[in-house]
């Protein structure tokens, strides 16, 4: 019973391990993909100040107390009809999900 109860602690250690670490991207990286595809419409960077008008900026995005790394997920990846449909791959969602959370201050 022990050694089942040791195993199964283990695998969900792993899981969870696992978990995080497919969430965690890269900011730089995020930084690039965000000016390349959202720039045109978002201000992406905090320095800079060239956006559309009635759409947030990053740095509004990451203050949201609503902004965490799972509704970021959530969000980019489902379609918004007032935003192109990207079709992100996953590791590209990490990346400027942790671009945007990097924004947080």
């Amino acid at each position: 019973m022990r050694l089942a109860t040791l195993t199964f602690a283990a695998t969900l250690a792993s899981l969870a391990a696992g978990a995080a670490h497919a969430q965690a991207g890269d900011a730089n990286i995020g930084r690039t993909l965000a000016k390349t595809w959202c720039a045109n419409c978002h201000v992406v960077d905090p320095k800079a100040t060239v956006g559309a008008d009635q759409v947030p900026t990053f740095a509004a995005i990451a203050k949201m107390a609503s902004t965490t790394s799972m509704s970021l997920h959530t969000f980019l990846q489902t379609p918004h009809s007032r935003m192109p449909n990207f079709q992100l791959e996953r590791q590209e969602i990490d990346d400027v999900s942790a671009y945007i959370l990097s924004l947080k201050k």
